[in-house]
């Protein structure tokens, strides 16, 4: 059984369709070139790390992209809310894999050394959450398939990492938080970090 996976959860890159929000102040043409930087910030972050890599497109499989099918197994997210579509993406993994850890493609200032903590704490603890400013989590590693987590929450809210958090005290299992990180899902988002698209 190999040992570490990350799933990397990304939307197909079409105009109109990423970044809404951001798109509201900056018009979709920008929306899509950050959503794009974003992706292959994202990208880099899952080379470095050292794990069988899989990642879930929001639409179909485009086998001509940048993310290379050497480097990661590529599959579609299921039809659902987030909650149902990750957790069926863990539920596969689990199969054959023993620690997992999903991050979304949304976070500019995560770096391979946060997502390299993330396994590590998975040997002494069941779940390790990367806490988003806006109160949800851009990364979750769970050492066992525990589907309750995605069960039941309001999911793009800022109560997803209270409500996750409640569900992994149910289940008297213990977590480990990350550094709490900000999302871009608006223009000042961006603006932090300085970069040109």
């Amino acid at each position: 059984m190999t040992k570490q996976a990350l799933l990397t959860f990304i939307k197909n890159p079409e105009k109109g369709k990423v970044k809404t929000r951001l798109a509201k102040t900056v018009g979709e043409d920008k929306a899509l070139a950050i959503y794009k930087s974003l992706l292959a910030h994202t990208r880099k972050i899952a080379l470095a790390t050292k794990a069988e890599r899989f990642l879930f497109y929001s639409q179909r499989i485009n086998p001509t992209d940048n993310w290379s099918a050497t480097d990661f197994t590529k599959l579609v997210q299921a039809d659902g809310d987030l909650g149902f579509k990750m957790q069926e993406a863990f539920r596969h993994v689990f199969q054959t894999h023993k620690k997992v850890v999903i991050i979304g493609s949304d976070c500019a200032s995560l770096t391979p050394a946060i997502v390299e903590a993330a396994f590590k704490q998975l040997d002494q603890h069941d779940f390790v959450i990367g806490p988003a400013l806006d109160g949800g989590y851009y990364l979750l590693g769970m050492n066992a398939f525990y589907p309750a987590v995605f069960e039941g929450i309001v999911w793009s809210t800022a109560t997803v990492l209270e409500e996750t958090q409640t569900i992994i005290r149910s289940l008297q299992k213990t977590s480990y938080l990350l550094p709490a990180l900000s999302d871009i899902d608006y223009e000042e988002d961006w603006e932090k970090y300085g970069w040109e698209v």
